[in-house]
């Protein structure tokens, strides 16, 4: 089958788009999925219910979301970059009206059959908004530090709410993807030592409005076995059930530490752990080695891709899975303090595993579209 390209091309069809659909890259989140339902039914030891079901439900909901996504010509989601965006930050406004509360933040807004979760869907709409503003800024603008303003307080003002909620884990990972996308659309280097330089002078003053806890967090980072039964409780947990599956593991449902329930957040924050535990290194490795082939993907297609909205689109997107994966390993094994950041597709949550999926799908989208040229005011090429 012959793929109509060219500059002049208006529209790809419905049939075409499916034909040219990246079914190999959905292959691999469904297999990495797979994992997290396995790991999730041995949470519950031996249990679909509560979590496993759920979880598949809910990645069942977000397959349809993700070929929406996809198939959705990517001008049109240019367009709209900018009221996604607003419709994020409105929603993370009424988080902060009549969000409800949960393990003392604010940062669910009950829909009933639903706990929907903005600072999520923030990750991926940040990427939309900025993608389209560097879309339309060329090398020079990039340069000039006023043209900087507007990208930099699309990125402050969702950091600044989620850290009212407070998150602080999701406030860092935006800021990060933020500053991802800066370097990807040709900011200098020398800004960003600039931003470094101030953000480390700034931090005896932030320090002062951090919570008690989050301030905890970074002391116990620092020195976990200081109060081993308090604060450095959950991490020493993390290192020892590492520790203890060895090269193997254990064998899948055999994990003690998570079994008897010395693990915390074993459904969540520290699930990789447990699978470690179960499988061992090569267990961990494996499931490293699946998350290393969704983010080369995402890479490789974003250098594929002929339109600058499309490459920044697909390699923000790729960003942030990164960021996701590294923050919670590194999180659970001691590296970093622990953030509540988790691990896409395997920790159960409804509107992270729905957001990762939206996110599979504009790298799809951007594979299906890689040969449209937009240019800088969203249209074809004529």
């Amino acid at each position: 089958m012959a793929r109509a390209t060219g500059l002049n091309q208006t529209r790809l069809p419905l049939r075409e788009k499916l034909w040219h659909f990246n079914w190999s890259l959905l292959l691999l989140v469904s297999l990495t999925a797979a994992v997290g339902f396995a790991a999730l039914f041995s949470a519950a030891n031996g249990d679909w219910q509560p979590w496993a079901t759920r979880q598949m439900v809910r990645y069942a909901a977000g397959l349809s979301i993700l070929f929406a996504v996809a198939l959705i010509d990517i001008r049109i989601w240019l367009r709209w970059a900018y009221v996604i965006y607003g419709g994020g930050l409105a929603l993370l406004v009424l988080v902060e009206v009549m969000g409800s509360v949960g393990m003392g933040a604010q940062r669910w807004i009950d829909l009933g059959v639903f706990q929907l979760q903005p600072s999520e869907l923030m990750k991926i709409a940040m990427v939309l908004a900025l993608a389209r503003y560097f879309h339309g800024a060329s090398l020079e603008d990039t340069g000039r530090v006023l043209h900087l303003f507007v990208p930099l307080a699309m990125i402050g003002l969702p950091v600044a709410l989620v850290l009212k909620q407070p998150d602080l884990g999701t406030a860092l990972m935006l800021a990060m993807t933020g500053g991802v996308m800066f370097w990807l659309a040709g900011v200098r280097l020398w800004k960003f030592m600039l931003v470094a330089a101030a953000g480390a002078a700034a931090v005896p003053v932030v320090w002062q409005f951090l919570h008690s806890y989050q301030r905890q967090r970074i002391l116990t980072f620092l020195n976990p076995e200081n109060d081993p039964l308090g604060a450095g409780y959950h991490i020493l947990q993390s290192k020892i059930a590492l520790g203890s599956g060895g090269l193997f593991g254990k064998g899948f449902l055999e994990g003690t530490q998570s079994h008897l329930n010395f693990l915390p957040e074993k459904q969540t924050d520290f699930i990789f752990t447990m699978l470690a535990e179960e499988f061992g290194l090569i267990g961990g490795l494996g499931l490293l080695g699946l998350y290393a082939l969704l983010i080369a993907y995402g890479v490789a297609v974003a250098l594929r891709c002929q339109s600058h909205f499309g490459r920044l689109v697909a390699m923000g997107v790729t960003s942030t899975l990164f960021l996701y994966v590294f923050i919670n390993v590194a999180m659970v094994m001691g590296l970093l303090p622990v953030v509540g950041v988790p691990l896409p597709l395997i920790s159960y949550g409804g509107t992270a595993m729905l957001t990762v999926l939206a996110g599979f799908g504009f790298i799809i989208n951007v594979w299906i579209h890689r040969d449209v040229w937009i240019n800088r005011r969203g249209g074809s090429a004529a």
